[in-house]
């Protein structure tokens, strides 16, 4: 039964915020029976909420059940601060991301009315392989699932994204020992993405990064969020 509440709950996205009992049923493969009877139980728990048409979308008691006590929540208050000065010294996307299910997933986005073109979006993921918050990630990873995902299918976002597994190794090992990562074009032709590491007692739990039009320089960028991913590990070593 856990089962297929997760699939009814992943059967939402970003472009499918809204669906219909039947809807669910189709994309999840589950029998229409099953699927109304599990959305019904899930809007009467608050988990999904019924609008005017019948039509249902996650509800806010899935949000307020999931941030209780949460690793990500304290994670984005103590980052939320110093990626605001990142975001305002440097002008362009600014991004939090954590390794969750071998993606890169995104708990925070800061943006600029003016910053360029960027694809990815709160609560969204990518494929480790495929921005540099995922290169970050992938190169601190457990070595068990480094290997599984460089032996495995790499996702090609753009054609700049890497997908030869040796030529990735050797990133991940240039990561490692430069503590930064820029990737020109792995999402975005016009774009650069500028990632480090953020550590909690010398573990690396997320990736904080930035997204520069092509042909921007990169080392003030570099230098802002080293500063910043210092600064957050030191709150989190500070916080109770």
């Amino acid at each position: 039964m856990t089962e297929r509440i997760v699939r009814v709950l992943d059967s939402f996205g970003d472009d499918r915020t809204v669906q219909t009992s039947t809807d669910i049923a189709r994309r999840t493969g589950l029998p229409s029976s099953t699927a109304h009877r599990i959305v019904g139980d899930l809007v009467a728990a608050g988990l999904l909420e019924r609008d005017e048409q019948g039509r249902v979308r996650l509800g806010m008691r899935l949000w307020e059940l999931a941030l209780r006590g949460s690793r990500a929540l304290r994670l984005r208050q103590a980052a939320l601060p110093h990626m605001e000065r990142v975001q305002a010294q440097i002008r362009e996307h600014t991004q939090l991301a954590v390794l969750e299910h071998e993606e890169a997933l995104f708990l925070e986005r800061l943006s600029h009315p003016e910053a360029g073109a960027n694809i990815t979006r709160i609560a969204g993921r990518l494929p480790l392989n495929a921005s540099s918050s995922g290169l970050v990630l992938l190169a601190h990873a457990d070595p068990e699932i480094r290997e599984r995902i460089l032996h495995g299918h790499l996702e090609a976002v753009s054609p700049e994204t890497v997908t030869d597994a040796e030529t990735l190794r050797a990133l991940l090992a240039s990561i490692r020992r430069r503590g930064h990562v820029i990737a020109p074009g792995s999402i975005e032709a016009v774009s650069t993405g500028v990632a480090v590491p953020v550590r909690d007692h010398g573990q690396v739990i997320a990736a904080l990064s930035v997204v520069l039009p092509r042909a921007a320089a990169t080392t003030p960028a570099v230098n802002a969020l080293t500063s910043a991913a210092g600064a957050i590990e030191q709150d989190l070593r500070s916080a109770p």
